[in-house]
């Protein structure tokens, strides 16, 4: 049976990246979200995850042998997260299974894994840095757990193999996405580099000292594709970053480099980007108006309280890949050039100045 992969979340960042890659190599893509955006290669397939009457009619002989999800909602609380992103996942699979076509399912979640749910978020007892795979879970309620513990049922019912990965911030495109961190800092930047207002680290002096790395998208769909179809890579979850290390108080200044501002020192002390960007909204209007940008709504670009915990953390955040390099993966990408590259397309496709 030819390669046939159902990506769920389509349209978000991960899947967006996943959905380029696997159509690069000649897969059929069908990507699945409740509103589907063209995508080139890609049949849109249209559906609600909480809606099991809806998935059945929208997968109706799709049949596909791969599964990636790459796909949540986010709640008020963790308790909340857990039934509707667990529901999610059952559900697809659930549909899915009369027809007995899928071999392998891919699970993205993420470093809340180690570091707890946002409700808990870099608290309590934490397992001590590099975080590595077999670390394991937390003892706390915890909605990736949730996730995992419906595709482990699902696997052991239907036969298939799964791989789960646990990217840290990932940088790349997708305008609408709930967790956007380096089209955040593009806005963030753009507003400062048009208003004259200083462009100043968020968050707080651990993260600005400490090492830290982060998941290009196009990365970490290389690495689903790998893992897919890798037979040593079946049953088994894994750690998935770009391979560098660097600290912000280096970083930050390459940002603003790009953008040719200056990099305000950092004070220690914290300016969330939440409140920084709470009045923003007519001044994008304005830039967007101004240069002919293709999205006026700054709220469909940013996502400040997400860069806001990420860099607010009290603790180095860095992840071992030895895993998945013990097993062959050894893609690398620098995450300054990844920063620069989604810069390069956010401006290519108007969405900054």
């Amino acid at each position: 049976m030819a390669d046939n992969a159902l990506i769920v979340g389509a349209s978000g960042i991960i899947g967006s990246a996943a959905a380029e890659i696997l159509n690069r190599e000649g897969w059929q893509v069908s990507g699945l979200a409740r509103n589907p955006i063209p995508q080139d290669g890609v049949t849109p397939v249209a559906a609600d995850l909480l809606d099991p009457a809806s998935l059945r009619a929208a997968l109706a002989g799709l049949n596909p042998t791969h599964v990636f999800l790459t796909s949540w909602l986010r709640q008020n609380t963790e308790a909340e997260n857990i039934r509707v992103n667990a529901a999610m996942v059952r559900n697809v699979l659930e549909v899915l299974s009369p027809a007995g076509s899928v071999r392998h399912v891919a699970l993205v979640t993420g470093l809340k894994h180690y570091l707890g749910p946002f409700e808990a978020y870099g608290k309590g007892a934490l397992p001590q840095t590099p975080f590595r795979e077999e670390q394991g879970r937390l003892d706390i309620e915890n909605f990736y757990y949730a996730q995992e513990d419906e595709v482990f049922a699902a696997a052991e019912r239907d036969g298939f193999t799964w791989s789960v990965h646990r990217p840290h911030t990932v940088i790349g495109k997708a305008v609408g996405n709930a967790m956007n961190m380096g089209t955040t800092l593009a806005v963030y930047a753009s507003i400062a580099k048009a208003t004259g207002r200083p462009f100043r680290f968020p968050g707080v002096a651990a993260q600005w000292n400490s090492l830290t790395d982060m998941t290009d998208a196009r990365l970490l769909a290389r690495h689903l594709l790998w893992a897919s179809t890798t037979p040593a890579a079946a049953n088994e979850d894994f750690n998935v970053v770009n391979g560098d290390v660097f600290r912000w108080n280096w970083m930050w200044e390459r940002l603003a480099g790009w953008f040719g501002i200056e990099a305000e020192p950092f004070d220690g002390i914290v300016r969330p980007l939440e409140t920084q960007m709470a009045d923003d909204a007519g001044i994008w209007r304005e830039i967007a108006a101004r240069h002919g940008l293709a999205e006026p709504d700054i709220h469909r670009l940013i996502s400040p309280w997400h860069t806001d915990a990420d860099l607010g953390r009290p603790i180095e955040v860095v992840t071992d890949m030895s895993k998945s390099r013990r097993l062959g993966f050894t893609l690398y990408q620098p995450t300054d050039d990844a920063f620069f590259d989604l810069f390069a397309r956010l401006r290519e496709d108007r969405l900054i100045p």
